[in-house]
């Protein structure tokens, strides 16, 4: 990855529970009580991580930007 990852979404209309994200990347998401992801430490993993628990995402309800506020993935 080229651009470091300063914000981290969950587009929770789009997120079905798959969990994925929490496998790859269990310091960063969990599921809260709806059964949706969400975040719990943006930090708590390397970018590299961060991007491969976005890109396992079914929906793709995980988008992620860089500093400029540019969306790098999906």
């Amino acid at each position: 990855m080229t651009k470091k990852i300063a914000k981290i979404v969950v587009d929770r209309d789009l997120c079905i529970g798959a969990a994925p994200c929490v496998t790859v990347a269990p310091g960063v998401f969990q599921l809260d009580e709806e059964n949706k992801a969400i975040i719990v430490d943006a930090k708590g993993a390397d970018d590299d991580t961060i991007l491969l628990a976005a890109e396992s995402c079914p929906v793709q309800a995980i988008l992620l930007y860089d500093e400029d506020g540019e969306q790098i993935y999906p």
